[in-house]
């Protein structure tokens, strides 16, 4: 098989060399071109075409943004992985660059050093392998039907579900999702009706910082409220709580009252937050019914906590379905086991996790 061809975006000529290095290192890829800004890199695909493009956002003359807006009008095929910083107007600016079209981020190396860390070239070339090779179609940033903002922030309802869930009990939703997750969620959390009749909880893989931007954004799209869960939070109805970066969510009873407690175990699945830690601490929770949901992302998080939960807990699992994922790992992995009730388009899941959990 021919190495992919790479193309790299970066006004420092250190983080390009770097980057080079790294993806020179591994034989199913190599870097083709290199430009130091967005105008440069135009001019370079104006005769070439690439397998994949990875851009930093900051840069002269043209910056990612910029960059990205424009392979978008040109309908370009190639898709991308944003150089992010730690900052918290960074987090911002990198939820844009995922809104028009880039597949995932990675955060900037710091120096040298830090880029010939193992966790970081492993994490890196996971990346990169969703950006070659992930769905085009569901990573081109448009999704059909997707949830418009009117301006003052008026959300145009699409079919919110008014229909009671079925049988009695306290219901909790619980969501996982990885790479394409951002995105694809502007397509369910938005869609929900504010009277939900139940909580829920979201593990989207993202770095400490990144999901409070992301919370914040979802909540000025939605109805229901969205926050990232704060420790000892009580979980209420009609509120989406999103798990912070660097830590694991899971369950608590206080007293008869369910409540967000984090733990710091290392990384399962190769991340931190782990939704399977989410889904087993649910097991020992007072809830009915849980309704389990799983959304594009690498890797397999989600299946083993799930098929762990149902050895006690009544589920509903709903998966994302293959032509409308980025990337396919988890919610095929989970469909592999053959547990799944619903494998649905994203446009239809916020009207199942209604249909199913109803509202007051």
């Amino acid at each position: 098989m021919d190495a992919k061809k790479i193309l790299i975006v970066d006004d420092s000529a250190l983080t390009r060399r770097v980057i080079c290095d790294i993806i020179n290192s591994d034989s199913r890829y190599q870097v083709e071109a290199m430009a130091n800004n967005g105008i440069d890199a135009l001019k370079i695909l104006e005769t070439k075409q690439f397998d994949g493009i990875i851009t930093d956002i900051n840069m002269p003359r043209m910056g990612g943004l910029e960059f990205l807006k424009e392979l978008k009008k040109m309908g370009r095929p190639e898709r991308v992985m944003v150089l992010s910083t730690e900052t918290t107007e960074g987090a911002k600016v990198t939820l844009d660059a995922l809104e028009l079209g880039a597949v995932d981020f990675i955060q900037k190396p710091q120096n040298a050093i830090y880029s010939k860390d193992k966790d970081f070239i492993k994490r890196f070339f996971d990346i990169l392998e969703a950006v070659v090779f992930s769905n085009r179609k569901a990573s081109s940033g448009i999704f059909r039907n997707t949830v418009m903002i009117r301006p003052g922030g008026t959300v145009v309802k699409v079919d919110s579900a008014k229909v009671p869930g079925e049988g009695r009990g306290n219901k909790l939703v619980a969501i996982a999702s990885s790479t394409g997750g951002p995105k694809a969620m502007q397509s369910v959390i938005p869609r929900l009706p504010k009277n939900l009749d139940a909580p829920v909880l979201i593990v989207q893989h993202m770095p400490v910082g990144f999901t409070k931007s992301l919370a914040d954004r979802l909540n000025a799209m939605s109805e229901v409220t969205v926050s990232e869960a704060a420790e000892g939070e009580y979980l209420e109805k009609g509120h989406v709580y999103i798990s912070r970066g660097g830590a694991h969510m899971n369950y608590e009873d206080a007293r008869g009252r369910a409540r967000i407690h984090y733990t710091d175990e290392p990384p399962r699945e190769g991340v931190k937050p782990c939704a399977n830690y989410m889904y087993e601490s649910l097991a020992k929770s007072p809830y009915h019914s849980i309704v389990c949901v799983v959304l594009t992302g690498m890797g397999h998080d989600g299946t083993e906590g799930i098929q762990n939960l149902m050895k006690s807990k009544r589920t509903h699992i709903i998966a994302q379905d293959e032509k409308s994922c980025v990337v396919n790992g988890m919610p095929g992995s989970i469909v592999a086991t053959g547990v799944v009730n619903e494998v649905l388009d994203l446009d239809q899941i916020a009207q199942a996790i209604a249909g199913n959990v109803g509202v007051r």
